[in-house]
């Protein structure tokens, strides 16, 4: 017996330490930049959770329960992919990023999604909103008796897209709960939230998820950003018929956002055969939630110490500095992502952060229109009748945007009026000015990306380029270097000015 005590001690000082190391693993930590939850999409188990049940503000993500409303009514058969919607002026006048169609403008529910899933287009959640609720109000209670029911306890909507109001709060554990719910309930219109391009007109757009076509076995969910959230993503992959789900909240940019992701994800593959060494987290839906306010990162996001404007695409760092910008401080370290290139080749060694900086593969963007459902040559006469309402209404939108840059710099509270107009059933927070001004940017940025390639020979993107160089400096040099342009009018100034948004 007194040969046992010694072995009885340690056994239950391990068992102590053991303890001690799960509640903290389990316990919230405070608040301060970010949140993480990592889970298995079949089972809900968590893998990992850093603040996943503090409160937090979704910004876009938002839309992947407009999403799920949406098409839970196609499949009761309340309506169908081809029911026509109505843009209204309320829809029309949300902020950027958005498709940016005129009132009376009509499309499909499919074409709707596509663009609101990929472009994050504010004016289509409002459509389907007002398509499927009646009203904004109307579809707020239906999103927010989706959310009681599926077990979002720490969920409120107040409208469809995400934009800043007071009230609109979710949390990762939430966000985990939804995305498992649409892989679950919806099986069959998963493709929606993995489409890595659309083509409208002549004008090509990119997911904002930089994980779809970039990290092997991505395909899932949606981007988001505003000043007070930082930027969030909810990001899904399949590895040897094993399914993650990641969540990231409040990280410092675009790419830290897509990095953070991408490295959950791969320590999460990399734990299957692991996982009876690490102490059990529970499951997704028994995390406790945490009682406390979203924290507002708003000066951090988009304070004055920035030296570009924030948005929800602002992922040239990287790309322009050949993957030199990235440090691990900013992705939270840089683990090696393990992939296969193609057949049977050995895997390949990437950091993170190079591989969301290269350019994703290959893939024929998806079309979409407006108008109802086509095929054949009908088709090809709606895409080319867009395309020519696109060159119509060129030249008067590169006029107003050369002549109202230096108003823009002067008058910075113009934004958030904007975003007043845009959110009339909500209480707009301080943070929508900048909301509006970046998700423009973004928007143009990325599709001044994509739609380079369509546009022409590798020549003529060269001579492109080389104009636009000139132009990088009085594009970023406020109000001084804003009034050289106006002379330059006659030669096409704003397309001088689009790359230079991708510096």
């Amino acid at each position: 017996m007194h040969a046992l005590r010694p072995l009885l001690r340690k056994s239950l000082f391990n068992l102590f330490a053991a303890s001690l190391a799960c509640a903290a693993l389990l316990a919230p930590r405070a608040a301060s930049a970010e949140a993480l939850l990592l889970i298995e999409a079949d089972s809900g188990k968590v893998l990992q959770a850093d603040n996943a049940t503090i409160p937090w503000y979704p910004a876009s993500v938002t839309k992947i329960m407009t999403a799920y409303v949406t098409l839970k009514a196609v499949k009761d058969g309340r309506l169908t992919l081809d029911t026509l919607f109505t843009v209204s002026p309320t829809a029309a006048s949300q902020s950027p990023s958005k498709m940016g169609f005129r009132p009376g403008t009509q499309l499909t529910v499919d074409n709707a999604l596509k663009m609101m899933m990929v472009k994050s287009a504010n004016d289509m959640a409002l459509v389907l909103a007002e398509g499927v609720g009646g009203s904004i109000d109307g579809f707020s209670a239906i999103m927010n008796d989706t959310a009681k029911k599926l077990g979002m306890t720490q969920t409120s909507y107040v409208n469809p897209n995400g934009l800043p109001a007071d009230g609109q709060i979710t949390s990762a554990r939430d966000l985990g709960i939804l995305a498992r719910a649409f892989l679950r309930d919806l099986p069959e219109y998963e493709y929606f939230v993995h489409i890595p391009a659309i083509r409208f007109g002549k004008r090509v757009t990119g997911n904002f998820n930089k994980l779809i076509g970039r990290y092997p076995g991505a395909d899932g969910f949606k981007t988001g950003f505003i000043c007070a959230s930082g930027y969030n993503l909810v990001a899904s992959a399949t590895r040897n018929g094993r399914r993650l789900i990641a969540v990231v909240l409040g990280a410092s940019s675009g790419t830290a956002r897509a990095v953070k992701a991408a490295q959950l994800l791969e320590r999460g593959f990399a734990q299957d055969n692991l996982t009876w060494l690490r102490p059990s987290l529970g499951t997704v839906d028994n995390l406790v939630p945490v009682d406390a306010s979203p924290p507002n990162l708003r000066d951090e996001m988009c304070g004055p110490h920035r030296k570009r404007p924030a948005s929800d695409d602002d992922d040239a760092l990287i790309a322009a500095n050949g993957g030199a910008t990235g440090s691990a401080s900013a992705t939270g370290g840089e683990a090696q992502v393990t992939f296969f290139t193609a057949g049977l080749q050995p895997p390949l060694m990437m950091k993170a952060s190079e591989l969301m900086a290269s350019a994703p593969a290959a893939a024929e963007p998806v079309l979409v229109y407006t108008g109802p459902t086509r095929t054949g040559t009908a088709l090809i006469a709606a895409v080319a009748a867009d395309a020519d309402q696109q060159a119509a209404s060129k030249p008067r939108g590169k006029k107003s945007r050369v002549a109202k840059k230096p108003d823009a710099a002067d008058k910075p509270k113009d934004g958030h009026k904007d975003a007043g107009k845009d959110t009339k059933t909500a209480a707009v927070k301080p943070d929508a000015k900048s909301e509006a001004k970046s998700e423009a940017k973004s928007s143009a940025k990325g599709d001044a990306k994509t739609a380079a390639k369509p546009a022409g020979s590798k020549h003529a993107a060269t001579k492109h380029d080389a104009a636009a160089k000139p132009a990088e400096k009085p594009a970023a040099g406020g109000d001084q270097a804003a009034k050289p342009a106006k002379p330059k009018a006659a030669t096409k100034p704003a397309a001088a000015a689009k790359p230079a948004n991708n510096s």
